[in-house]
C-alpha cells in the first residue's frame, strides 16, 4: 500500500523526528556550542557563551514561598563503627539486612 500524493505533500511539512530518517540523524536541541574542540581531542570552554542564572534580589519580602520550609536543618550522616563511612561495604549490608530482612 503506497500513500497518496496528498498525504506525501503534507508529510513533507511536518518537523523531522528521528523515526522518519535512517541511522546518523541527530536533531539536536538548538542551543549551540558553549566552546570549541581542539585538534588534539579536547575542548575549550568558551566562559563568554555558558549560561548563568543571577537570582533576583529581595526574596525575603516576596509572597510565594518554596513548597519545603527553609527552617529544616540539613542531617548529616552518623557512621560510627565504619571505617568508610557512608562508602563502607559493611555499612550496605547491615542497611540492607535491616530493611530487607534476611534473604
Amino acid at each position: 500500500m503506497q500513500p497518496t500524493q496528498a498525504l506525501l505533500k503534507r508529510f513533507r511539512k511536518l518537523p523531522l523526528t528521528t523515526k522518519d530518517i535512517k541511522k546518523g540523524f541527530y536533531k539536536g536541541t538548538r542551543t549551540g556550542t558553549v566552546g570549541r574542540h581542539t585538534k588534539y581531542g579536547g575542548f575549550v570552554i568558551d566562559w563568554s557563551r555558558v549560561r548563568t542564572y543571577v537570582v533576583p534580589g529581595g526574596l525575603d519580602s516576596f509572597k510565594l514561598t518554596p513548597f519545603v520550609t527553609r527552617k529544616v536543618a540539613p542531617q548529616r550522616g552518623r557512621y560510627e563503627g565504619y571505617p568508610k563511612g557512608p562508602k563502607s561495604p559493611e555499612l550496605y549490608l547491615d542497611r540492607w539486612k535491616a530493611e530487607n530482612g534476611l534473604d
